[in-house]
């Protein structure tokens, strides 16, 4: 921000004065000189909307590292440092930490922090807020869409306020001490958006020391040595042990089915609200590891299988992955997956899967169906994709991203086998795409029917047909 938008924001000429404790004549100065000196920057920091990155004399807003080491401004006591030499300072909040290094990525979602925090498919990354008032409702015990925080950390525009919420238990703030994780706030989140549009993912190292000054030159030995998400196998890492589900989504008004179809759930990050939504269309869920094995997944006689969502590169989890998911597809039993099970279902039917140069993460990501022709606005938060050209022609590609024409959805045409990139379980986002575990319910109740010709069970058709 140049000066004098800068003086404007703080409410013109006599209140920055007033602020600062000078004269009009030093305001004067700062004008010719474009920039306000440091020891004045704390009182500003107190004005609503000015942030550290305001302050800084960067257009950009960030300072480099090859600039002879830039200062610790006053007021500034946490830092966000990325590979390539940027430096953000900034407030933390929540727990203190001397680097936590990932990968940075953007989500554009104005609501549902509390889920995207928790979200598995975050392990390994620094999540950057877009919207810039977060932290405002609070957290509660309900949110959570798994038992811990998966993100690395949040980073964030504004200062995280008190809770206004009725549902609120405790304070973003608070929730982050808890869960050992830390946040940075006064940054300016646009010029991170940018630079992470225009040149693709960046690591980075978010640090909030308990005290002392910040070490830069060994927070970007870490982000510079840090190996990235490729060839990363995350997976085993948030997967939980094996279990039974029950609940559905909240205020579920669809009518219960008296006959439930059997489903096993391979857990490979997966998010509760997925498993709400199996439950809700129908399903009587039994959750296993990432790592169970094809004989494990047929030793509970399912009716149908389930591929989760989940973190890291698809290659390295599909090293022991890919093998289990083929042993569901030789049994031809109905098959359903989303994000890396989407992934995971397309590697195992003979495709490949590659980094995307921007990850797509938010609530707002249309895609098209081309089974129907709808448009959908999604949840999505994924940095892989499917590669198209690389399918073996007995595989249909049924949907694709409106924003840069990625592969969004693929269906086995020889084996009762479909699957998703985006998050039809929304939590938080749109809930448009809730059909697909309908679908899903629909495959299963055509197969009962082909196998008992007496039951009563739905005829519908499946995806693909």
């Amino acid at each position: 921000m140049n000066i004098d938008s800068l003086i404007k924001k703080a409410g013109g000429t006599t209140r920055i004065a007033h602020l600062t404790g000078v004269g009009s004549e030093a305001v004067r100065k700062w004008r010719q000189a474009g920039t306000i000196p440091t020891k004045h920057w704390p009182a500003l920091l107190n004005v609503p909307g000015i942030t550290l990155n305001d302050l800084n004399a960067s257009p950009s807003g960030n300072s480099k590292m090859s600039d002879n080491h830039p200062q610790q401004p006053p007021g500034a006591n946490a830092a966000l440092v990325l590979a390539d030499g940027s430096v953000f300072w900034g407030r933390g909040f929540g727990a203190h930490n001397d680097g936590a290094v990932g990968e940075l990525c953007f989500c554009t979602g104005m609501t549902g922090y509390q889920e995207t925090l928790t979200d598995p498919s975050f392990a390994g990354q620094i999540v950057t807020f877009t919207f810039p008032h977060i932290g405002n409702v609070g957290t509660n015990d309900e949110d959570d869409e798994a038992p811990k925080m998966a993100a690395l950390g949040a980073v964030v525009k504004e200062d995280v306020t008190a809770p206004a919420n009725w549902r609120a238990h405790q304070s973003l703030q608070s929730w982050l001490e808890n869960q050992g994780k830390s946040g940075i706030s006064g940054i300016d989140t646009r010029a991170i958006t940018r630079i992470l549009r225009d040149q693709g993912p960046q690591t980075a190292v978010l640090a909030f020391p308990a005290k002392g000054p910040i070490d830069l030159d060994n927070l970007l030995e870490k982000a510079r040595t840090w190996p990235g998400l490729e060839g990363m196998d995350l997976a085993k890492s948030v997967a939980q042990k094996a279990r039974t589900w029950d609940k559905s989504v909240w205020q579920d008004t669809r009518p219960a089915r008296s006959a439930k179809r059997r489903v096993v759930a391979i857990d490979y990050g997966a998010k509760d609200n997925i498993l709400r939504c199996l439950v809700s269309a129908g399903c009587d869920v039994h959750v296993l590891p990432a790592t169970a094995t094809g004989k494990d997944i047929l030793d509970l006689k399912p009716e149908g299988v389930f591929l989760s969502n989940g973190p890291g590169d698809p290659a390295a989890t599909a090293t022991y992955a890919v093998e289990a998911i083929q042993a569901v597809l030789e049994a031809d039993i109905p098959l359903f997956g989303i994000c890396l099970g989407h992934q995971l279902l397309a590697l195992a039917l003979g495709g490949k899967t590659y980094k995307l140069e921007q990850g797509h993460r938010g609530a707002n990501q249309p895609v098209k169906d081309l089974t129907t022709g709808k448009v959908e606005i999604t949840s999505q938060n994924h940095g892989f994709a499917v590669d198209e050209k690389s399918l073996p022609d007995d595989v249909k590609v049924t949907h694709i991203s409106l924003f840069d024409g990625s592969n969004e959805g693929i269906a086995s045409l020889k084996k009762q086998a479909f699957s998703v990139q985006y998050h039809p379980e929304a939590s938080p986002g749109p809930s448009d795409s809730f059909y697909l575990f309908e679908r899903f319910v629909e495959m299963m109740d055509k197969r009962a029917g082909k196998n008992n010709p007496s039951s009563n069970a739905s005829q519908s058709h499946a995806v693909g047909a």
